[in-house]
């Protein structure tokens, strides 16, 4: 059953009313007209809904449960996915997946957090949040792209990095650091896409690319709402005022010039509705942005790559 978020509640009520209809109609009693009636006024109420959201209302949109998450688009966008394990130094780390592909034919390397669906896989994954071998992981299939002049695909969409005892124990900053730098410097193309949130470091730890895109109804900041709230007024309750501050959204980010490069519409009332039709709009601009990188060489993709992250600080006097 899908699943709506409380600024929904006048949708949900009608679908709830067409669904009865739909359970009630029979041979003898026809409700056909009623449905097309309401489906209609369930059609235009999401329009106005989804066109007048606040940025607290596109996060949580963006933390939607029924989101897709990377394995969805791998299966929706990619075909003959291999998956590679482990750090080589302490464990696999399920938050990040990363491994080898083809996209439409052209082998490629794809990576990107994994969240989870239940309360089993939640855990599972940790909630998306990579622990320090998750980014070890990553660079290392990152660096093995590289030897093969593979293209690399991010799909970005986690909290942030696990903040445990046992992950700083293990050199969480460190890790990220390292992703920062190294990814800097790869001689191939990186296409990022944040599909959910964007949060702070754990984020940016695998997208340092050559394009940056953002979905629709993404997010990307420095912090979450709750977090900020928390450090600012010593109330995470504050979520929603501290998301007007961020300025989180894709629009606000896409607004800034050299952040990002795309914003990439999804489907009226998020990705979640119809993740296959966010899918294919999605390979659309992956394949548009990996023709223009591949006339780059790789000396040209890392300057290329250096000057999008240098123009984002600027110094006035």
């Amino acid at each position: 059953m899908k699943q709506f978020l409380d600024f929904e509640k006048p949708l949900a009520e009608l679908q709830a009313k067409i669904g009865e209809l739909r359970d009630f109609s029979t041979d003898n009693v026809d409700f056909t007209g009623d449905i097309k009636k309401l489906e209609k006024k369930a059609e235009k109420l999401r329009k106005e809904i989804f066109s007048n959201l606040t940025r607290w209302q596109r996060t949580q949109l963006a933390r939607h449960a029924e989101r897709p998450y990377t394995l969805d688009y791998i299966e929706y966008i990619f075909t003959d996915f291999f998956e590679v394990h482990g750090d080589r130094n302490f464990r696999d780390d399920p938050a990040l997946v990363c491994g080898f592909a083809r996209l439409d034919g052209q082998p490629c390397c794809v990576i990107g957090h994994q969240k989870g669906r239940n309360t089993k896989e939640k855990v599972h994954r940790n909630f998306g949040m990579p622990n320090p071998e998750g980014y070890r992981k990553a660079l290392r299939v990152m660096q093995m792209a590289e030897q093969f002049a593979l293209p690399i695909f991010t799909f970005v969409d986690t909290p942030g990095a696990f903040p445990g005892i046992g992950a700083e124990e293990r050199g969480q900053a460190e890790a990220i650091a390292r992703n920062l730098r190294e990814m800097a410097v790869l001689k191939v193309p990186v296409v990022v896409t944040v599909t959910g949130e964007g949060g702070s470091g754990g984020a940016l730890a695998i997208a340092v690319g050559n394009r940056v895109m953002m979905m629709e109804y993404s997010v990307y900041a420095v912090i979450s709402p709750e977090g900020c709230a928390a450090i600012l007024w010593n109330d995470g309750g504050k979520g929603p005022q501290a998301a007007e501050a961020l300025k989180l959204t894709a629009q606000d980010v896409d607004s800034l010039k050299c952040v990002i490069d795309d914003v990439i519409p999804e489907p009226l009332g998020g990705a979640h509705c119809d993740g296959k039709a966010a899918a294919a709009t999605v390979k659309s601009y992956l394949k548009k942005h990996l023709q223009e990188l591949e006339k780059l060489s790789p000396e040209e993709l890392i300057e290329q790559r250096y000057q999008r992250f240098r123009e984002m600080t600027r110094l006035e006097e």
